[in-house]
């Protein structure tokens, strides 16, 4: 009895499988069959990329609320004939129909396409193509003076199609992410300029949009101020330095030795008789070939302090030599040795003499900052100089001599007025009835003023206490 049950339900389940897979294999071929018999349309066109252009000056940023070119590329498929192509911009961009260009490409050869692009101002720009584009071919579009929102953000342009035989399709966004950088508020400033009617009308004139471009001059001035930071860095930390290696120097110029006399006179010599441009080279490229590698900011001080020190050297030469030789006599009578008369009585006063021509090497020293510009150094001049090669336009220059002028004009003006005061005192001096004694004249003196004794010796007594 089990074994004939076991052969009845045998084929009985072979039957059910045959029949189950006849029945898939009717299904599939019948799926086959519909698909191959619906008509092909816009489902198939592919978008490749949608990307935008650069344009920031001097990077690779794009920026909104500045016009940028946006280039859009599409391949319809091989049985695909369109006879319309939308592209949907993000919410607030700015664009123009006219300034798009439509080309077809059938691999590396053009394809006519008597397209007519309009936009009907919902923020679509549409591709017509009332004869219909040749199946498979590809599609080029390029917008220019694309404007995106000025805050930035990440934007993805939309796409939809129409076949010749009237039926639409939705691809949404495709192609790629284009990704804008917000700009500044002076971006903003020279954006709404060259808007502006009379900037339009002063750049028509050559010489004043290569030197005074009012939109150059709006976005140059945050750059070049960064610059114009590092260079009041490099005199706030080597003018301070230079001062004490030049006293020093002087000091040894005038020594009793002549091996520190020696040493001292080689030293500014060199450095007086040869250009700061060529000391910044030698720093710069022969320190790395002897293995070392110092920061360039601290380099930098390096060298102006150095060159500073020479010239500040000579400048306390002749201040301590202006000095009247019956200064050092009077300190030395009241039992001051050499060190003390120099710091408690010499210095001070000469100090106060040189102050006018300390001011002078202080704007020179601050000048001279703009040669390092040629190693690299990211300073008033360098910044200028980057963006002038993105812009060419001289503008920035221009603006770079601003910033140094807006130093160097007070300061030249208080080193007048000290002079000035200097020369009053001397007038004023000169004009005492009472003193009528008769001037006396040392060898290494330069000018000084009319002393009595007994004015020598009050101001010893001060310098003393």
């Amino acid at each position: 009895m089990g074994t004939c049950s076991y052969a009845t339900s045998a084929p009985s389940t072979a039957k059910r499988i045959i029949r189950a897979a006849l029945v898939a294999l009717a299904t599939v071929l019948v799926g086959m069959t519909l698909f191959a018999a619906a008509p092909h349309n816009a489902y198939a066109l592919e978008v490749e990329s949608c990307t935008a252009s650069p344009n920031e000056d001097g990077g690779d940023r794009i920026l909104g609320d500045t016009p940028t070119r946006v280039t859009w590329r599409a391949h319809a498929d091989e049985a695909e004939s369109l006879s319309k192509v939308t592209l949907a911009f993000p919410e607030g961009a700015e664009f123009n129909a006219d300034k798009a260009k439509v080309t077809g490409l059938s691999g590396l050869e053009r394809v006519e396409l008597n397209a007519e692009v309009t936009s009907p101002g919902d923020g679509t720009l549409v591709i017509s193509m009332p004869e219909g584009a040749p199946a498979g071919v590809s599609f080029l579009v390029e917008i220019y003076n694309v404007v995106f929102p000025g805050e930035g953000g990440e934007f993805q342009i939309s796409a939809s199609t129409e076949s010749v035989d009237g039926q639409s399709v939705d691809l949404g966004p495709q192609g790629g992410v284009i990704t804008v950088a917000g700009i500044s508020t002076a971006e903003q400033i020279a954006a709404w300029l060259n808007n502006q009617a009379w900037v339009q009308a002063w750049n028509t004139n050559k010489f004043l949009h290569l030197f005074f471009d009012p939109a150059i001059i709006v976005t140059s001035i945050p750059n070049v101020f960064n610059g114009w930071l590092t260079a009041l860095g490099i005199v706030a930390v080597s003018f301070p330095c230079a001062i004490p290696v030049g006293f020093i120097l002087a000091l040894m110029r005038m020594a009793r030795f002549r091996v520190l006399r020696a040493l001292a006179a080689t030293f500014v010599n060199v450095v007086r008789g040869t250009p700061m441009f060529l000391q910044i080279y030698i720093a710069f490229f022969g320190l790395p070939l002897l293995g070392l590698n110092v920061n360039n900011f601290a380099l930098g001080c390096c060298v102006m302090a150095l060159n500073s020190s020479a010239y500040l050297c000579e400048i306390f030469r002749a201040g301590i030599q202006s000095i009247s030789k019956g200064q050092f006599e009077a300190a030395r009578s009241l039992g001051m040795n050499g060190a003390q008369t120099m710091i408690h009585v010499i210095a001070p006063q000469a100090f106060r003499r040189v102050i006018p021509t300390m001011t002078n090497e202080l704007i020179l020293l601050y000048k001279d900052t703009s040669l390092l510009a040629a190693v690299g150094i990211m300073e008033t001049v360098m910044y200028a100089k980057t963006i002038t090669a993105a812009t060419g336009n001289i503008t920035p220059y221009i603006v770079a001599a601003m910033f140094y002028l807006v130093v160097t004009l007070p300061m030249s003006r208080i080193t007048r007025a000290m002079e000035d005061r200097t020369g009053n005192r001397k007038v004023a001096i000169k004009k005492k009835p009472a003193d009528k004694k008769p001037k006396s004249v040392t060898k290494k003196q330069g000018w000084s003023p009319d002393l009595n004794q007994a004015k020598d010796e009050l101001e010893i007594k001060t310098a003393d206490l």
